[in-house]
């Protein structure tokens, strides 16, 4: 699980900067099948130990799979995870709680991935 909360922010304010987009949503897909996105507590790394310790547990690397390239339990995690995100953007900053971070979960690396961001407006004021 990697935190990509920074890079997202920088992302978000350079746009309101450059662009002035300050406020709408931004949808985020992975076009990755054996990695995905999540939302979750940012603060307590203990948080992403737990739920690296609760994946692996419920999906162990080794299972009763089929699937040829030897990376099933990859595939299954994604797809708990899910593709995609929307996070609201208000003022030129991402709208998160205050313990929360974004998080790219990877099921089959390391590998270098790539992540589609795109803006939708929202009313300017």
């Amino acid at each position: 699980m990697r935190d990509i909360t920074s890079q997202l922010r920088s992302v978000v304010r350079r746009n309101a900067i450059e662009k002035g987009w300050r406020n709408g949503v931004l949808a985020l897909f992975c076009p990755h099948t054996t990695c995905g996105l999540t939302v979750n507590e940012g603060a307590d790394p203990d948080v992403r130990r737990d739920m690296l310790t609760f994946f692996n547990g419920l999906v162990p690397r080794l299972g009763d799979y089929h699937h040829a390239e030897g990376n099933s339990d990859a595939h299954i995690k994604a797809t708990l995870h899910g593709p995609s995100l929307t996070l609201f953007v208000e003022n030129g900053e991402l709208c998160l709680g205050t313990w929360q971070s974004v998080y790219l979960c990877e099921g089959d690396g390391p590998r270098r991935r790539s992540i589609w961001l795109q803006w939708l407006a929202g009313q300017e004021e």
